[in-house]
């Protein structure tokens, strides 16, 4: 589990993050990487339906949360990601799924 200073809980830092933050796209899920600059970084998941039943969901979030985990601290403070899953992120495995979003946050944050 995160600690609650580093999810974005709030609809409006969402939208925000989604709106102006650098967009990367990978195979299983999209990141929104927004720097605001201030506090800490913090994550927040969005798994839509199309990924699966409430099972397959909850499954996509707990291995989103455990890779975010891992890469909080390389992480600049101020920093928002947002993770989006799309549907091959059920069936991609642990280590496909880590190493893409770990790759994916790193180009949104140096912009490369």
């Amino acid at each position: 589990m995160l600690a609650r200073a580093n999810r974005v809980t709030h609809p409006e830092d969402f939208r925000l993050a989604i709106r102006n933050g650098r967009r990367v796209k990978g195979e299983n899920a999209t990141l929104h990487v927004l720097a605001r600059g201030e506090g800490h970084a913090r994550f927040g998941f969005i798994v839509p339906k199309t990924v699966g039943g409430a099972v397959t969901r909850n499954l996509v979030k707990r291995r989103l949360r455990a890779v975010c985990r891992e890469l909080l601290p390389r992480m600049d403070a101020g920093t928002d990601v947002v993770v989006r899953a799309l549907p091959g992120s059920s069936t991609s495995t642990w280590a496909s799924l880590r190493d893409e979003i770990q790759r994916s946050a790193s180009r949104g944050v140096t912009g490369g």
